[in-house]
């Protein structure tokens, strides 16, 4: 993906209590209105907001099926769980996708849920997934990306043997339509994560908040770049902001302090139900002030 001075948008609609039509239609519109550039859903097995036995949509399925509904957009995850499916079969969804699309995933990832997140922790249990520590995610994490990136470059089979994720005979074909690889997007905003985004991605995610806590996990990150000898304006800065439909001053005013503090990947969480004409409603309220 190019660095650039100009902030790029895109939006995110989090497939949950919503119909798959209603998710689709946004993303056409979106699709047709140059100034959103990219797309996004969640990776989430049951809701983790309203009701908690509502309508949640698995998210790679999602977006394979959303993908050939659209033609311009990138789109991607914000982001997958690290936790719920192994490294090399994610590697495998992840370029089917690619394809699909016709090169237009950029590959979101991220340790999973937070512990403390009661409704998203029982997700894991409810689908027999298991919830390991910290640690063990972080790690994890780390030994993904490595071999994800490997699955989608290498020409020869491979065996890897780590900590956590161990592989006999591995080897990815088809590859991706995007060479090297699709962009890597790591979302999190905890040190150990930044460790890792120093060293494996092409984007940082944030989710949205208090942007002088960005500030300081962008130095952060900064900081752990240079420790490796990486140019940390290699690694585009992003961020999530929710939108307010009632009080778009105030999504104004985020937009415009994560623009000034360098984040210029802007991701807008659209709330479930969707107004109609919301993409274009963004776009005209949002995107065109700033710069586009």
């Amino acid at each position: 993906m190019p660095h650039t001075s100009r902030p790029s948008f895109g939006i995110m609609t989090a497939p949950m209590q919503v119909d798959y039509h209603d998710v689709l239609r946004v993303w056409r519109e979106a699709d047709a209105i140059p100034e959103i550039e990219h797309a996004w859903l969640f990776d989430h097995l049951m809701p983790i907001g309203g009701d908690p036995s509502g309508p949640t949509y698995e998210g790679w399925t999602l977006l394979s099926a959303l993908a050939p509904q659209t033609r311009r957009l990138r789109l991607g995850l914000l982001v997958t769980s690290n936790r719920f499916r192994p490294p090399a079969m994610l590697a495998k969804i992840a370029t089917t996708v690619d394809v699909v699309s016709g090169g237009r995933l950029d590959f979101g990832i991220g340790v999973g849920s937070r512990p403390d997140h009661p409704l998203a922790r029982r997700e894991y249990e409810a689908h027999g997934l298991p919830f390991h520590d910290t640690a063990h995610a972080v790690g994890s994490l780390a030994e993904a990306c490595t071999v994800i990136r490997r699955l989608w470059t290498e020409d020869e089979p491979f065996d890897f043997e780590g900590t956590y994720v161990r592989l006999t005979g591995a080897f990815g074909n088809p590859k991706p339509v995007q060479r090297p690889h699709p962009p890597i997007m790591i979302g999190g905003r905890s040190a150990a994560t930044l460790r890792v985004a120093a060293e494996h991605a092409d984007l940082w995610n944030i989710p949205g908040g208090d942007i002088d806590d960005g500030v300081r996990r962008s130095a952060l990150l900064d900081r752990y770049c240079a420790e490796i000898g990486r140019d940390p304006a290699s690694i585009t800065r992003s961020i999530h902001l929710p939108v307010s439909y009632d009080q778009p001053a105030t999504t104004r005013k985020a937009i415009g302090e994560a623009i000034d503090a360098g984040f210029l990947h802007i991701i807008l969480g659209l709330s479930a139900p969707y107004p109609a004409d919301v993409a274009r409603w963004v776009t005209d309220e949002f995107i065109t002030s700033h710069g586009r």
